[in-house]
């Protein structure tokens, strides 16, 4: 497509872009790149089951022989500890097959990873070599069929034996079966099974325990059954099954001790006294699973806009005022079905390099302090959910605005949605996830407000998350309650950054504060004695309050992600680049602003007319992006071996081109036959002039039937 761009518009750099978008591990990234355009790892749309999974496995090993998955490990065992770069690198192969990326993920980023941070480096020396190599394929057997995202009430026990010093593995009823494990019903040889941990009649909780499944020629171990979990909505590479353990017995030494350890005599010890922060420690360690899938999902953003918006770039439907059809993008709500997506994505990039940050810092143990933990886990917590559910949302809105060529395998778009649908139940289901957010605002609330009457908790609620969660997003609005009424008249310009995060963080601390009174009511009345009348009133009013608690923690991560695009916006020194990038982040926030836009009403934050003038700001925004459309997914970087999608290729131009060039051949000709209307309106204004038709009487015969 011609350059649409005026020549006294700024301009985007579309090096200095791409260079924010990779952020710190490029390298990585690039590299990962260039493996994932190798055609032996892409995805072959339409094969059968049974032959993906054989070809996903084939291409771990194309994984190993091409050094692409020790980063994360020991340099001792031919890793390169580098926990952020193995994470930005494996974000990248869902360009290649997410089948592939999902079951490496399991390999090494759970199976290996969970031997790596839960166990000690006897179990490092034993296991980690044969894992690293894929001559131990494994299994990461966690979730069961009746608990999934409540692992600490799991039913798979692990029952120590004094006399022969053995762990007894058991799944007692069908509701403890692991279950939706990748590597379970083919080619994994172990499992890291978590089971509750039983000495001395004592269950001390959630442990790790390396259990082998089946012998090196794919006989199942004795005790162990495995059922195929079959055909499912995608990932169909991936050999996703069930496990069940009856009465298997380990040896004591195969319980991966980082975190609690039993002796010969059956004592149990362990350096966290609590058993509940010590289960949340265990799990923690693991998080990288949810940081993976995060920028995951934005990679499958970034191609559902590439093709889409390439697509819509060439593709012409209707004749317009110029006489030649007019091209897709340059129709208003096609421009507002993918330009604000295409703004999201900018948004969420800049907020998993955050995100990822964060996570090297825990994991190379620069800065591994509980406060860093718990911060890591509450950002993944949040960003996951979030961009998790908007690949979705992308990749069938893309789908959708390239017709029917969209729904054709080739083009990736279906493919992609149906890969990407269990992206939101994979390491926690979303609600649950921001479930957990949302605990932690309230937690940080009432940390700081433990003493205060519901006055006081009222005119604070503007500042009610203050400096310690400041640390990772918010910001202090600096108004009470009482003052937040202001907020919309005080305001200058919707257009201005202050104005964007005021309202925002407002959303989330009013939000917070109100179910935080609502619990701290709850009880008004019950005897402090009445014990089990207080927690079902707190169960009670908890409940109910849930939706809104999650409401708010989706809010919350919204924040972040505008803040970490206003971050990044900072580093821009281009001046063409940042104003470009201005307009965009300007029309992520402000669509924040305008899908609450009923939230702000009822809070009487925003009037009737503040919200119209929102929405014609963003019609004027995405009217000034539509010119940058095709270059502001230039950065991304994806190239056609990444992309491959035939109608991101050009060859639509070259359809349309051929199309246009035929037609103004007949007419050049004269050959081009005249159409019936013109026909008609030719006739008429004859008739009115009182002059002889120059259209020849068969013409009019023939228009006439």
């Amino acid at each position: 497509m011609a350059d649409t761009t005026p020549s006294s518009q700024p301009r985007i750099d579309v090096d200095v872009v791409s260079d924010a978008l990779l952020g710190t591990w490029k390298a990585e990234r690039l590299a990962s790149r260039a493996l994932a355009s190798d055609p032996r790892l892409h995805t072959i749309p339409g094969q059968a089951m049974d032959a993906h999974r054989e070809r996903a496995l084939e291409q771990m090993d194309i994984l190993v022989e091409a050094g692409a998955i020790q980063r994360a490990f020991p340099t001792a065992l031919g890793g390169s500890d580098n926990h952020g770069g193995n994470i930005a690198a494996f974000q990248e192969l869902v360009l290649a097959d997410p089948s592939l990326q999902i079951k490496s993920g399991v390999q090494w980023g759970l199976f290996g990873a969970a031997i790596l941070h839960l166990g000690t480096e006897k179990h490092h020396e034993q296991w980690l070599p044969d894992v690293m190599s894929l001559a131990l394929p494994g299994a990461f057997a966690m979730t069961e069929i009746g608990h999934g995202s409540d692992v600490a009430s799991i039913g798979t026990t692990a029952t120590y034996d004094a006399d022969t010093e053995e762990f007894e593995i058991h799944t007692p009823f069908r509701g403890a079966w692991k279950d939706y494990l990748g590597n379970a019903a083919l080619h994994g040889r172990a499992a890291v099974v978590f089971a509750q941990l039983i000495t001395r009649g004592v269950n001390h909780g959630v442990h790790a325990f390396f259990v082998p499944i089946r012998t090196a020629d794919g006989e199942m171990m004795p005790g162990v059954g495995s059922e195929d979990d079959g055909v499912k909505g995608g990932l169909n590479g991936i050999d996703n099954g069930r496990l069940h353990f009856s009465h298997v017995r380990v040896p004591r030494e195969n319980l991966l001790n980082r975190y609690g350890d039993v002796a010969a005599d059956g004592t149990y010890s362990s350096a966290i006294e609590s058993p509940g922060r010590r289960f949340f420690t265990m799990i923690g360690t693991l998080v990288q699973g949810r940081v993976s899938l995060d920028g995951s999902a934005v990679r499958a953003m970034q191609a559902a806009l590439g093709i889409a918006i390439r697509y819509g770039s060439e593709r012409r439907q209707f004749p317009g005022a110029s006489g030649r059809e007019t091209v897709l993008i340059d129709y208003g709500q096609h421009q507002r079905r993918l330009l604000p997506r295409l703004a999201q994505t900018y948004a969420m990039t800049f907020a998993d390099e955050r995100l990822l940050t964060v996570f090297d810092e825990v994991f190379s143990g620069a800065k591994d302090t509980d406060e860093n933990r718990e911060d890591l886990e509450t950002l993944a917590a949040a960003f996951k959910p979030l961009s998790t559910w908007a690949a979705l949302d992308t990749l069938q809105e893309a789908r959708e605005a390239c017709g029917g060529s969209g729904f054709i395998a080739k083009n990736r778009l279906v493919g992609l949605r149906a890969d990407l649908d269990i992206y939101v139940t994979f390491e926690g289901d979303n609600n649950v996830l921001l479930q957990l957010v949302g605990k932690r605002l309230l937690t940080d609330y009432a940390a700081q407000f433990k003493n205060a009457d519901r006055a006081t908790l009222a005119k604070a609620a503007a500042t009610q998350l203050g400096d310690r969660v400041s640390r990772f997003g918010l910001r202090q609005v600096g108004q009470s309650i009482a003052d937040l009424g202001q907020v919309a008249r005080s305001v200058e310009s919707m257009r201005t950054p202050e104005a964007q995060r005021e309202l925002l963080a407002d959303r989330v601390q009013t939000m917070v504060a109100e179910i935080a009174l609502a619990l701290r009511d709850a009880t008004k009345g019950i005897a402090k004695s009445d014990k089990r009348a207080r927690a079902i009133a707190n169960e009670e009013v908890f409940n109910a309050q849930q939706h809104k608690l999650i409401e708010a923690a989706r809010a919350h991560g919204e924040l972040l992600q505008w803040e970490a695009f206003t971050e990044a916006l900072d580093k821009i020194a281009d001046p063409g680049s940042r104003q470009v990038l201005t307009w965009l982040r300007d029309l992520f926030g402000l669509g924040l602003i305008e899908q609450h836009a009923a939230w702000y009403l009822i809070a009487g934050r925003i009037s009737a007319h503040r919200a119209e003038s929102v929405t014609a700001y963003i019609d004027r925004l995405i009217g000034r992006l539509r010119p940058h459309a095709l270059d502001l997914i230039e950065p991304f970087g994806l190239t056609p071996e990444l992309l491959r999608a035939e109608i991101a290729t050009g060859i639509e131009a070259e359809r349309q081109e051929e199309a246009h060039a035929y037609v103004e051949a007949q007419r050049a000709a004269g050959t081009w036959p005249i159409h019936e209307k013109e026909l008609r309106k030719q006739q008429q204004g004859d008739q009115r002039a009182g002059v002889q038709s120059a259209v020849a009487p068969e013409a009019v015969a023939a228009a006439a039937r």
